[in-house]
């Protein structure tokens, strides 16, 4: 099975911010509650690595950025 680059992990979000895999299961539940907010579909345990990227690194994609 190959890894899908798309979502992110609590053991990856975990493993970035230097938090324990609880603290990373509440940062997921939170960021995915104001995806669903907006209106997105989201998956339980499972989290947009870009919308995490943007929340905590302020990272944007060349298309937002234009």
């Amino acid at each position: 099975m190959t890894a899908n680059k798309n979502v992110i992990t609590a053991d990856e979000i975990a493993e970035c911010l230097g938090v324990s895999k609880s603290s990373a299961y509440k940062i997921m539940h939170t960021l995915n509650k104001e995806l669903k907010a907006k209106g997105f579909y989201t998956v339980a345990g499972k989290l947009s690595r870009r919308y995490f990227e943007e929340k905590f690194y302020g990272v944007q994609s060349a298309e937002e950025g234009e």
